[in-house]
């Protein structure tokens, strides 16, 4: 039982691991699309709010990625869990056959990350939308 015990372990130390990766990635994304809106508001070029842009789908398909990955990690527990202690033999090789919700674009279209950075690609397009049909916006 004890192995099975310090099996358990193992794989919610990595799942912890995972869920601090992702919670990097977003005080990063946050970090770097700020980085560069002060860079565009000094050189007014439109090019920085792409690359803001950009920088923004990349880091939400590789916090998707750590979220995919922090799911097959917990299939693994509950399987590991489920399994006889005389059975343990401390793999960390992740099920092949797992359910929708461990996939990738689940992972990717979950609600947190849908609204994190759903919001941050809403707010950048309609920045390049304005900046770059030069629309004027008049506050009354």
């Amino acid at each position: 039982m004890e192995a099975k015990l310090k099996h358990l372990e193992f794989i919610q130390n990595t799942i912890k691991r995972m869920a601090g990766n992702s919670f990097l990635l977003r005080g990063w994304s946050i970090t770097l699309v700020v980085a560069i809106f002060t860079l565009a508001s000094q050189n007014n070029k439109t090019v920085y709010f792409w690359i803001a842009l950009l920088v923004t789908i990349i880091f939400w398909l590789l916090d998707s990625y750590y979220l995919h990955q922090e799911r097959r990690f917990r299939c693994l527990y509950d399987e590991v869990r489920k399994k006889d202690p005389s059975s343990i033999d401390f793999s960390m090789a992740l099920p092949k056959d797992h359910c929708d919700k461990c996939s990738w674009y689940a992972s990717a279209k979950s609600p947190v990350f849908t609204v994190f950075y759903g919001i941050l690609t809403v707010i950048l397009g309609g920045i390049l939308f304005v900046t770059y049909f030069n629309v004027s916006i008049t506050l009354k």
